[in-house]
């Protein structure tokens, strides 16, 4: 099963992630990172600076998990945009090493196998950070997406348009379809780390970490994986059933596994 870990807050919870992902760079400056993009991954993102100062970052590579298709690149809600000013620009990355798969309607039918051939030819991810839907999609994976699937695009619900308006001047503006990391793309990654904070997250996470395998909650595939992380503050945690097993097992964890 997926180590649970329950955090007073979304700000210690980046604090935790951002020391394993600075554990990962200074052991392997090579490393690869999944990147996520939302509300949810800031947390990290804004704690990774201060811990990675000084060390070189001019080898790391990243991929992003998913891109809206159409989107203009330049657009301010674009995850290439998102992901230059939230991840490249504050860590001082290289641009170059850094990829969103590709959108652009031109070439669109092979974007998928494009971005796949990356990933491998970098050796594959070694810490992919996820986040999670309320209606439990993990990427853009909406429900019904298969375990097996690679990256290809996908129509959003209107569930998930709508909770991703408050990026747009209006749900009009929210494209309805994406180009997205498929779930066993993701589970080829050699660590995911899934973040949740608030109650709103609170049905997915429980049904993503202690309800059945399946389809239908595409964020359960994470069960598959003998590496995966799951960081939630206590609101999130609000629904699970083993909630203090959880909490004993992470204080008596030996310091020696890390993360």
């Amino acid at each position: 099963m997926a180590e649970i870990v329950i955090v007073p807050d979304a700000a210690a919870g980046g604090a935790i992630v951002a020391d394993e992902i600075a554990r990962l760079i200074r052991g392997n400056p090579a490393a690869v990172l999944g990147l996520a993009t939302g509300s949810t991954p800031l947390p990290v993102y804004d704690a990774l600076p201060a811990r990675l100062s000084g060390v070189d970052l001019s080898r790391v590579r990243g991929f992003a998990l998913d891109e809206y298709v159409g989107i203009d690149p330049s657009h301010p809600e674009s995850y290439r945009s998102v992901i230059a000013r939230e991840v490249v620009q504050p860590l001082g990355l290289d641009p170059a090493r850094i990829r969103v798969p590709d959108g652009s309607l031109e070439g669109i039918e092979h974007a998928g196998d494009d971005y796949e051939r990356a990933i491998g030819e970098a050796g594959g991810v070694d810490l992919q950070i996820l986040g999670i839907g309320t209606d439990g999609h993990i990427g853009f994976n909406e429900p019904g997406s298969s375990f097996a699937s690679l990256t290809r695009v996908k129509t959003l619900t209107e569930q998930t348009r709508q909770d991703n308006a408050r990026f747009f001047d209006s749900i009009d503006d929210v494209p309805r379809h994406c180009i997205t990391q498929g779930l066993g793309t993701i589970l080829r990654a050699r660590h995911l780390v899934l973040l949740a904070f608030g109650a709103g997250k609170a049905a997915a996470v429980a049904s993503a970490v202690e309800g059945p395998l399946t389809a239908s909650l595409p964020g359960s595939a994470i069960q598959l994986h003998p590496h995966a992380t799951v960081v939630i503050d206590e609101a999130a945690a609000s629904d699970l059933a083993r909630a203090d097993y959880y909490r004993y097992a992470f204080a008596n964890k030996p310091a020696w596994q890390g993360l």
